[in-house]
């Protein structure tokens, strides 16, 4: 299987990346040339993580080449509330020292601010300092309002997704509609790790749960963005492209689906996302 996908602005973006959420300053340097060293060219970052001059810093340290790397921030609520778009792009900019960014999405369906954020992040994309822009947390209602206003179809749409968490319809309409699922916290922050399921099955195909878990996700074509700052870690997580799920397993990981989100939802945003 290719560990790249393109996505529907005809860019080719890893399907497997490095998420830098809760990665503190002093973290980032270890753990992004960690995962340089393991083979990873995608990074994700944001501007509520408060990370982003360190990893602007890693980034420029890691020694591979900025074309060879995909660079992805996000637009924090605050600033769409505001209207300032422009200045919360220019300012992640700023703070990464890049010229440009592989993808740009929106963090939250912010209610009465999306659809504007998203008019504005196409003006963006006219500039040619952001080669792809998408989206995160969106439903499928959020995505039908976008394709009412915009004839730009969001390049990414990133959830949490993972064997304890299958938003099936969601990825489904997603694909049908040429929107690339990229999974974040697909490890469930440790949750499916000692399940009993899962550990059958990684000793059947001689890897970890994790690495059954990442290897799942990737089979359904969604790119995952598992985050660890332990560089022993950051280099079994990268080890999924060497072995398949047969598809009676794969059958068996969807039914241990039970809704089970692990991830912050902000608090104003709550009684809107799922």
């Amino acid at each position: 299987m290719r560990e790249t996908v393109f996505l529907n602005t005809d860019r080719e973006m890893p399907l497997l990346g490095l998420g830098v959420y809760k990665t503190a300053d002093n973290e980032a340097e270890t753990a992004i040339t960690a995962a340089v060293n393991a083979g990873y060219r995608l990074i994700d970052t944001a501007s509520a993580y408060k990370n982003e001059e360190s990893v602007g810093k890693a980034i420029a340290k890691c020694g591979v080449p900025r074309k060879e790397l995909f660079i992805t921030s996000k637009i924090w609520n605050n600033a769409q509330r505001l209207g300032d778009v422009d200045g919360a792009f220019y300012r992640s900019m700023e703070r990464l020292k890049l010229d440009y960014l592989d993808l740009y999405l929106i963090h939250w369906p912010v209610p009465g601010c999306y659809t504007g954020t998203w008019l504005e992040m196409a003006k963006l994309l006219e500039t040619g300092r952001v080669l792809s822009i998408g989206v995160s947390n969106f439903q499928i209602h959020h995505l039908e309002e976008l394709k009412k206003i915009s004839g730009i179809v969001p390049a990414v749409n990133q959830i949490e997704c993972h064997p304890l968490c299958y938003p099936k319809e969601l990825i489904e309409y997603c694909q049908s509609e040429g929107i690339q699922v990229q999974a974040y916290a697909p490890l469930a922050r440790g949750a499916y790790l000692d399940n009993d399921v899962m550990c059958v099955l990684g000793t059947k195909y001689a890897h970890t749960p994790a690495q059954v878990g990442l290897r799942w996700a990737i089979q359904k074509g969604i790119s995952v963005i598992p985050k660890s700052v332990n560089p022993d870690r950051i280099a079994s997580n990268a080890n999924i492209f060497d072995f398949n799920i047969e598809d009676e397993d794969m059958a068996i990981m969807d039914t241990l689906n039970e809704d089970l989100h692990t991830s912050h939802v902000p608090d104003d945003l709550k009684d809107v996302i799922f």
